[in-house]
C-alpha cells in the first residue's frame, strides 16, 4: 500500500500507471483496502489467468477511465 500511495503522488503520467493487487487475501476488506490505497484492481490467489489477462487488458486501454 505504501508504494502505491507514493506512486499516486508522483506527477502525471507516472502516477496513472495501473496497479493491481495480487494477494492470497480474498476477503472483501482486503479488496476495499487495495482500492482505498489507490490500486486499480484486486486479484486473489490462486491466480485465474483468464481473469488476470482480462484485468490487464481493461487497465491498459487508454480511452477509458477505470474505477471500481
Amino acid at each position: 500500500y505504501e508504494a502505491t500511495r507514493y506512486i499516486r503522488k508522483l506527477p502525471k503520467p507516472i502516477r496513472d500507471i495501473p496497479i493491481v493487487a495480487m494477494t492470497a487475501n480474498a476477503f472483501e476488506e482486503d479488496r476495499k483496502n487495495a482500492f482505498e490505497n489507490g490500486m486499480n484492481a484486486h486479484i486473489s490467489k490462486t491466480i485465474d489467468l483468464d481473469k488476470l489477462f482480462k484485468t490487464i487488458n481493461r487497465l491498459t486501454r487508454k480511452e477509458e477511465e477505470f474505477t471500481e
